[in-house]
């Protein structure tokens, strides 16, 4: 038998988590039985998502993320010992699953870590996993970004709109990056190569995205939400596309008393805007994006920087630092 830890979310977030909102829960998987294979986590990843699903599930639930793990026992021959899988299993250091049996839904599979050909693992939860997925589809596939256009992006320097911004000068585009600190701006620009970016805090967004774009914005991929975007929106230009990935600046906030933003429709319409709502779980088959991806990372087209915390009993820190916004690119636990 083999001991193991979770953690369990015992109450809806009142505001930004609390450490008593969650229980670590210790239990004991039994024998392995024929067809069960037992993992270890290696890699655990903690997102934004995590906070905004809280409020649409029944307490108590085990707390969900994607982790990558290793096949320590196995009675399934097609996954041996040594094995590295992806799974939605959340903050748990075990768990087993029987291969024969898994869903195929994108969000709940449990699917082999692709090969990253001397990459490490941990990208399983970042560039080469859901985040990734996220950047490659969420933009190219709703923005249809052609060369030469601008694009604008929030939550640049987060694990989705660090990829994102890369992606789009990949495709030729002029790139604009909002986010929290001088010292992420100044990351954007030097290390990442955003055209320019700008620190939301300090600056006047209007003013700033005059001075940046003065033809217009013509793609907005939108990971925030709020009065931002709505400045954002009334720069773009005639048929400007806006993918919307999140409202992080709105999810700790009270859901019956959410933040008021100017009203889009005068910019929507008479601009001819298209504005799109995704979620990654759209794309059954994400091996395409993996298939460009990590080349672009090998050959250092994309950069990838993670924001890593080192303990299973960080988790809940390293949560409570990513929404605070303490990161670097991806936050992910190293268990």
């Amino acid at each position: 038998m083999t001991s193991a830890r979770k953690y369990v979310v015992k109450n809806h977030f009142k505001g930004v988590p609390k450490r008593e909102d969650y229980e670590l829960v210790e239990f004991v998987i039994p024998p392995l039985i024929d067809g069960e294979v037992l993992v270890k986590a290696e890699w655990i990843s903690v997102d934004p998502y995590l906070r905004a699903y809280n409020s649409y599930q029944a307490v108590p639930y085990d707390q969900f993320s994607y982790q990558v793990g290793v096949v320590v026992e196995s009675k399934d021959s097609n996954y041996p010992v040594g094995t590295r899988v992806v799974a939605h299993k959340g903050w748990c250091d075990h768990y087993v699953f029987t291969p024969s049996t898994q869903p195929n839904t994108p969000k709940d599979r449990i699917y082999k870590l692709p090969d990253l050909q001397g990459l490490s693992p941990s990208l399983g939860v970042g560039a080469v996993g859901m985040p990734g997925a996220t950047a490659y589809f969420g933009f190219l596939e709703i923005c249809k970004p052609k060369a030469g256009e601008t694009v604008v992006v929030t939550g640049a320097a987060g694990a989705v709109g660090s990829l994102v911004g890369q992606i789009a000068k990949i495709k030729g585009c002029r790139v604009i990056g909002f986010a929290g600190t001088d010292d992420k701006v100044k990351w954007l620009e030097e290390e990442l190569g955003f055209d320019k970016a700008f620190n939301y805090k300090t600056v006047d967004v209007p003013a700033a995205l005059k001075e940046a774009a003065p033809n217009g914005i013509d793609c907005y991929f939108d990971n925030v939400g709020g009065e931002i975007s709505s400045q954002i929106i009334s720069k773009m230009n005639v048929y400007g596309r806006v993918s919307v990935c999140g409202s992080i600046s709105a999810y700790n906030e009270d859901l019956t008393k959410l933040p008021k933003a100017t009203i889009l429709q005068p910019s929507l319409v008479f601009n001819q805007i298209k504005v799109e709502g995704f979620l990654v779980w759209r794309w059954n088959d994400q091996s395409k994006a993996f298939a460009e991806i990590i080349p672009w990372i090998q050959s250092g087209k994309l950069k990838v920087k993670e924001h890593v915390t080192e303990g299973f009993d960080k988790l809940f820190d390293a949560f409570i630092g990513m929404l605070a916004g303490e990161n670097y690119g991806k936050a992910v636990v190293k268990v």
